[in-house]
């Protein structure tokens, strides 16, 4: 059934198995065709990202966008955040056709919905970008506003850092980072900021990304090694890091990883949940990517609370990433199945008993007319 908005704006919703709700967005005006995910609500509005990328097709679109969605709803269950799962996408390059005009009709097919998804920067958006968005609608997170949390990015970099003290605890029984080599695929917003932290606590880093010249200015700074971004997943180190694109692990790229972790802020690592029973079984140590990249999302729901925004304790909430992925490292090791299994059965619980769901509806502190 599609409905049109307005004379150019036209919401067309799919049916989709195992989503509560899919929408195709499309304003042939402005060249927006974009797809909404709505995965599960159960604990909570759902809250993902606006992802901007040139998907060859639709389909592969829609791929991206029902994983991307599900992702978030384990990934706000195990945070306890109080939200559901969603995700979206413009199927556009947003280096040539992102503008304004697409951003403001995008925001008025998100109003449309009446605040059962929540946007926020993803890959190929930006905080200036969600700004642009909140012209037309109040449902945007991580935006740079006075009562807002601004670019995510460090978070999520931060809450990936902790992640990865956690994997070195369980190879090493020491979190010390000193001297560990960390390979990082994708040296972005959050891939950068990574290597920051990790430069600082002594990190021996190798670093690549699809553009050569941001991989060589963050190796420049932070004393790294470049490697094509073709090679990356085979080189020897402690902690493979992927903080680009998702499906990176599977079939065809397991048998050449040399890591003996991985542990990354990229959402979706894994092709399919068996890639990670490959890992188990070849003694590569997988930290679920929906556990430790969830800084950004923890630090956005923030903004929402009664009180308003408090940097301090988002800040503590991402850093007891660490105590999470542990507790899913110890009951993967007790059941003798992967941690992607662990994380997903525990955030089934999560689901199932409504633990951590939302009492107060969120508040919109930046939105006031």
């Amino acid at each position: 059934m599609a409905l049109t908005v307005e004379e150019s704006l036209v919401i067309e919703e799919l049916s989709i198995p195992g989503n509560e709700k899919v929408y195709r967005i499309r304003d042939e005006k402005v060249g927006l065709n974009a797809l909404i995910c709505i995965h599960n609500t159960s604990l909570g509005p759902a809250l993902g990202g606006t992802r901007i990328y040139p998907h060859p097709t639709f389909e592969s679109a829609l791929t991206d966008v029902t994983r991307l969605a599900k992702g978030m709803t384990y990934k706000s269950a195990l945070a306890e955040v109080g939200f559901g799962g969603g995700k979206s996408v413009i199927i556009a390059d947003p280096r040539q056709k992102k503008n304004p005009e697409m951003l403001r009709s995008f925001g008025r097919a998100v109003h449309t919905l009446g605040g059962i998804y929540i946007c926020a920067e993803d890959m190929g958006s930006t905080a200036e970008d969600m700004m642009v968005i909140r012209e037309e609608t109040p449902y945007v997170a991580g935006l740079e506003h006075e009562r807002c949390s601004g670019d995510p990015s460090p978070f999520t970099a931060w809450g990936t850092f902790r992640g990865i003290q956690a994997v070195l605890k369980k190879l090493y029984d020491s979190d010390v980072v000193q001297d560990r080599t960390v390979a990082i695929q994708g040296v972005g917003n959050v891939g950068s900021n990574l290597a920051k932290y990790l430069f600082w606590a002594g990190a021996k880093l190798i670093v690549a990304d699809a553009d050569l010249n941001l991989a060589e200015k963050v190796a420049a700074r932070y004393g790294a090694r470049v490697c094509h971004h073709n090679e990356i997943l085979s080189v020897p180190c402690d902690i493979l890091a992927p903080c680009a694109i998702g499906g990176i692990i599977n079939s065809n790229t397991i048998p050449h990883l040399q890591c003996k972790a991985i542990a990354g802020g990229a959402n979706n690592q894994l092709l399919t949940d068996r890639d990670a029973d490959e890992l188990m079984r070849r003694g590569i140590l997988y930290a679920p990517d929906f556990v430790l990249n969830a800084g950004g999302l923890i630090n956005v729901s923030h903004e929402f609370e009664e009180q308003g925004y408090r940097p301090d304790l988002s800040r503590q909430k991402t850093h007891q990433l660490y105590d999470q992925l542990m507790i899913i490292f110890d009951i993967a090791e007790q059941n003798r199945f992967s941690t992607q299994a662990a994380a997903l059965a525990l955030g089934d619980y999560r689901l199932k008993y409504g633990i951590g769901k939302r009492i107060l509806p969120p508040t919109f502190h930046h939105y006031v007319r």
